[in-house]
């Protein structure tokens, strides 16, 4: 069997990140205290796209002469890649699966040239061990890696989902791919989870994408809609991991939960994104620097909460277009448990209730709009259903904030996003006494086990990645090596 020969350049280490130096700039309304506040200028959060994406992660090409070419179909349904190198998969089979079970230290490219591969039982592409694997959209193609609705364990890893990657497994190519998981996630990583290029199609009844290192996007078009989170990473053991970098790309997202959710940090450098679910951003730190975002939301719109012990909560908007919509009740457009800071952009917030800050709200530039209306100092949602204050122009709050046209999805605003199988999301009961809807504005408790007090919102449902046995501690690779 023939190998391809690569030859990688050896670069940085990955950037350090979740470092925050107090903050500068005039605070124009606050309320509490905080210990840090976060900048773009005086951070070292921010991170950079050559410490992101290898070159190799952006390469759509191969060598066709020397790469295997296999087809698979129900006569040949299991397809086993036990050597490094590039595979071209063209076919199609009813029950049938892909697995790479190579060395550590071996990569893999996977070209997909009109696949279609469900798996009845277990994930259509499983990636049991490899350094990193690239998965390759040949241009104008269609291509379907699917479950079935349920998994049977066939090892001691706990799979569940459409595809399941223990090593770094990258997304890319010039064709579309749809990824299917009716009853778990649709892709699962348990490393880092790169879309570069191409176009995606995901529908999964827990996560679109769940990722315990990072999940990273730059160029790609993706399409998910999500019983749960759209975008999940979280790491229960490295401070520094479980984050989302978006370069770039267009992503739609209709998801029951969260649209995006980091437990570290969540960095928007560009692109456009349309977000349908219970809450838009969620993340210890999320900090936009550009592009365009749509949210409806009928729970927070962007939430700073504290998932991790990386920071003191906090939201930056440093650019771009922001636009939020919230349904009625007790909702916020931006609540963070901690600070935010707005250095430029535009941010148009439709809500009973636009900002909610525990620690310091501050407006160094930008154009903030709340219900129609330029504000100069950002208005605070007290506890127990006190009036927003300071600096409205002429606020108007409107007539019916939970009626909002119906989007692409055919969901109506100020109701709660569906999933799937039609269902709407159940909902955590609310506890009874200091904190429930009898004190004012409702707490619900995190996912750590913390209580109201706290300061995070609701409870998140568990992650599956982050605790079944198979408990992998990943390597670190070099960021720009492929």
């Amino acid at each position: 069997m023939k190998k391809l020969k690569i030859f990688i350049p050896v670069t940085a280490t990955l950037l350090s990140i979740m470092m925050i130096l107090s903050g500068c700039g005039k605070t124009n309304n606050s309320s509490g205290t905080s210990s840090a506040t976060l900048s773009k200028t005086d951070t070292t959060i921010t991170k950079s796209s050559d410490d992101m994406f290898s070159d190799r992660d952006f390469e759509v090409g191969y060598e066709e002469s020397t790469a295997t070419k296999i087809t698979i179909s129900d006569s040949n349904s299991d397809i086993k890649i036990t050597e490094a190198g590039t595979y071209i998969i063209s076919g199609t089979a009813s029950d049938g699966s892909i697995t790479v079970d190579v060395p550590d230290t071996d990569k893999v490219q996977i070209v997909l040239n009109g696949v279609s591969v469900t798996s009845k039982t277990s994930a259509a592409l499983y990636v049991k061990s490899a350094d990193k694997v690239f998965v390759t959209t040949v241009k104008d193609t269609e291509n379907t890696l699917e479950n079935g609705g349920t998994f049977t364990a066939i090892d001691d890893n706990n799979i569940d989902g459409a595809v399941f990657s223990k090593s770094d497994i990258t997304f890319n190519g010039e064709g579309t791919l749809t990824l299917k998981s009716p009853s778990a996630h649709a892709v699962v990583g348990k490393d880092d989870v790169k879309f570069t290029s191409g176009t995606y199609k995901l529908s999964a009844a827990k996560h679109g994408v769940d990722a315990n290192d990072s999940i990273r996007i730059a160029n790609a078009t993706i399409e998910i809609t999500a019983g749960e989170d759209g975008l999940h990473s979280e790491n229960n053991d490295d401070n520094e991991k479980g984050y989302i970098y978006i370069k770039s790309g267009t992503i739609t997202i209709n998801a029951g939960d969260d649209g995006i959710h980091a437990t570290t940090t969540l960095q928007i450098d560009s692109g456009t994104l349309t977000i349908t679910a219970a809450e838009g951003l969620e993340a210890t730190v999320i900090q936009i620097n550009d592009g365009t975002i749509d949210i409806k939301a009928s729970d927070d719109g962007i939430n700073a909460a504290k998932k991790s012990t990386i920071a003191t909560p906090a939201v930056e908007i440093n650019g771009g277009t922001v636009t939020i919509v919230m349904g009625a009740g007790d909702t916020d457009g931006v609540d963070a448990n901690g600070n935010i800071t707005i250095n430029g952009g535009t941010i148009d917030i439709t809500a009973n209730s636009p900002f909610d800050y525990d620690g310091t709200g501050t407006i160094n530039g930008g154009k903030v709009i709340v219900n129609g209306s330029e504000v100069t100092t950002l208005p605070n949602q007290m506890m127990g259903g006190g009036r927003m204050g300071g600096g409205m122009k002429g606020n108007v709050m409107p007539t019916d904030p939970g009626t909002i046209s119906d989007n692409a999805n055919g969901n109506t605003e100020g109701a709660m996003p569906q999933s799937p199988d039609g269902q709407m999301k159940e909902r955590p009961a609310m506890p009874d006494g200091e904190g429930s809807a009898a004190y004012g504005k409702t707490q619900r408790p995190d996912n750590s086990g913390n209580s109201a007090a706290s300061g995070t919102k609701r409870q998140k449902p568990g992650n599956k990645t982050g605790s079944t046995s198979d408990t992998q501690t990943s390597t670190n690779e070099d960021s720009k090596s492929a």
